[in-house]
């Protein structure tokens, strides 16, 4: 081969590994369908981790974001973020920490779901909180910040 057809082949390579590289994630047969409701397993025990944090509790979190953990994992590639932030969160035990990791749960569960065009189970809002720029899920009716808890138990908005 001479030299030229080498650089051609050589290049043709790295145009593959781009375009591989930018290729979407895939998908599994537990990811969500567009339009379709966020996964119970993921919404239920970041809920128990929300009004905990809401109470100025840490009971539970490390368990819960566990569950997430292994939850996630299960709806493939795009929900790697939420499965990352999980066990972040999972191997915290002080509270200001787990409201940091908690975070950055939510902002990929909120991004998760965007991407996906995903809707929050029937009777969960999304709120947010202006001070930290950070959304949350939760049921309750009124604000319940668990950035804050006690301290601006009710500061933020719904979305």
């Amino acid at each position: 081969m001479n030299r030229h057809a080498g650089l051609r082949v050589q290049g043709l390579g790295l145009v593959l590994l781009a375009a591989t590289a930018c290729a979407p994630a895939p998908l599994t047969d537990k990811t969500p369908k567009a339009g379709g409701e966020m996964s119970r397993a993921v919404v239920d025990p970041y809920l128990k981790i929300q009004a905990a944090l809401s109470d100025d509790s840490m009971d539970g979190v490390t368990q819960h974001a566990g569950e997430i953990a292994t939850a996630s994992s299960a709806l493939g590639a795009p929900a790697m973020k939420i499965d990352t932030a999980a066990v972040q969160l999972a191997s915290t035990s002080e509270i200001d920490r787990a409201r940091e990791k908690f975070g950055d749960l939510s902002d990929a569960i909120d991004t998760y779901m965007t991407g996906l065009k995903l809707r929050t189970p029937e009777g969960v809002k999304v709120a947010f909180c202006p001070m930290v720029h950070r959304p949350w899920l939760q049921t309750a009716s009124t604000i319940d910040n668990p950035y804050f808890g006690k301290s601006m138990l009710t500061f933020g908005r719904f979305r």
